[in-house]
């Protein structure tokens, strides 16, 4: 076992001892296999000294999966990306433009045995939810597993830090089963949310469930309906506003069901300035978990692949939310996701809209969509002072 400074750290050395902040937040457990985002993130944290192991492992060990513990969720520091494993092969072409790069990105994620794991977990989840909304529009909702379910959408959401869920979730995206698989995102995001929050464990479980069965309503609305990309007739629209009521309506007839899944069915449009819909409710009639179930649902919704637009990056969704105008979210909780969606992005690499790439060196808290960012050629810019340029894709 050797001690380095963190200068002396090289892709492919192996931890020894924990690595730890002097706050007490372990980065990385002995036996991570370190990598240029890992050694970044230490100087993020100024990390002086690491202990690594004197043998580099072989290939076997250094393909195995990284442990990293999930950082105590914080405005400040970051949260960072988990270190996806080392592993012998050439590096990839560097890509030549905006469009090559994303792509690049992209199919490497895709290739990992991580991804391929979560795909298939998270194809697990949408025919699990399938089966619970059928058995619920059947009037058999005493039949649905609630635990089951739960237990497959922690399945997803477990070992993993809040970067790495939503960029497994943002290589999903599909319009195949969309509302299935908003659900399931927005049981994953408002859940993430709770966890900055500090909630109770019972409260997480209570969330994800009320995320899962949120949009149940949809069920009923013509798919034509949903996936339409022209101007909806009146007739259409008064149907989409008609699913939180009718979604509450099949729920309740669940015996047992909790209120609070209630609430967030027939809540989650309702907003804080009461602008919202079904019943135009004030923020302080609006329930707490149906206030996180909005900002998750809003945050999916503008991240997915629609027929008519391509995804908003997140931090083109911050932008949104800060000029939409944040009185429309409870304050509570829409400081908390943006900051911490902000943060989880920092040294994150990025595209923007003029198609060079950069990474994010600091991020502006009294203007979280525009951070500072270094671009390849070492130049920073400063987005809040640059109003045409924005983060397009974060890779």
């Amino acid at each position: 076992m050797n001690k380095l400074s963190s200068k002396q750290l090289k892709a492919g050395m192996v931890v020894a001892k924990d690595i730890v902040t002097k706050q007490g937040q372990t980065i990385a457990k002995a036996g991570t296999v370190l990598n240029a985002q890992l050694i970044a993130k230490l100087s993020f944290y100024r990390i002086a000294e690491v202990f690594v192991e004197e043998k580099l492992p072989d290939v076997e060990d250094s393909a195995k999966e990284v442990d990293l513990v999930d950082a105590p969720e914080e405005p400040q520091p970051a949260e960072e990306p988990e270190p996806e494993p080392e592993e012998e092969k050439p590096e990839p072409p560097k890509p030549s433009g905006k469009r090559n790069e994303t792509i690049a990105y992209s199919e490497r994620l895709k290739a990992t045995p991580e991804f391929q794991e979560f795909s298939i977990n998270y194809s697990r989840n949408i025919a699990a939810l399938k089966t619970s909304f059928k058995q619920i529009v059947d009037g058999e909702g005493d039949k649905i597993d609630m635990n089951g379910m739960l237990r497959e959408a922690e399945s997803l959401f477990s070992s993993r830090t809040s970067l790495d869920l939503f960029d497994m979730l943002h290589n999903m995206r599909t319009l195949d089963d969309a509302t299935y698989a908003h659900s399931v995102n927005v049981a994953l995001v408002a859940r993430a949310i709770g966890k900055w929050l500090k909630m109770r464990r019972d409260d997480l479980n209570l969330l994800t469930i009320a995320g899962l069965l949120h949009d149940v309503g949809k069920i009923r609305i013509p798919e034509e309906i949903l996936n339409k990309t022209g101007k909806l007739t009146d007739e259409e629209f008064a149907m989409i506003r008609r699913h939180p009521a009718d979604g509450y309506s099949m729920l309740k007839k669940i015996p047992g069901i909790d209120r609070a899944v209630l609430d967030c069915a027939i809540q989650h449009h309702e907003r804080f300035d009461g602008s919202g819909y079904p019943n135009h409710l004030p923020g302080e009639q609006i329930e707490d978990m149906a206030a996180i179930i909005a900002i998750a649902d809003v945050y999916d919704a503008m991240t997915a692949t629609r027929n008519y637009r391509a995804p908003k990056s997140a931090f083109q969704v911050i932008a949104a939310f800060e000029n939409d105008g944040l009185h429309k979210y409870n304050p509570k909780f829409i400081l908390t996701f943006l900051q911490n969606i902000a943060n989880a992005y920092q040294n994150n690499r990025v595209i923007l809209n003029d198609g060079t790439s950069a990474r994010i060196i600091y991020i502006n808290q009294s203007k979280l969509s525009r951070p500072m960012v270094q671009l390849d050629s070492g130049a920073v810019i400063d987005l809040s002072r640059q109003p045409d340029l924005e983060i397009t894709k974060c890779l």
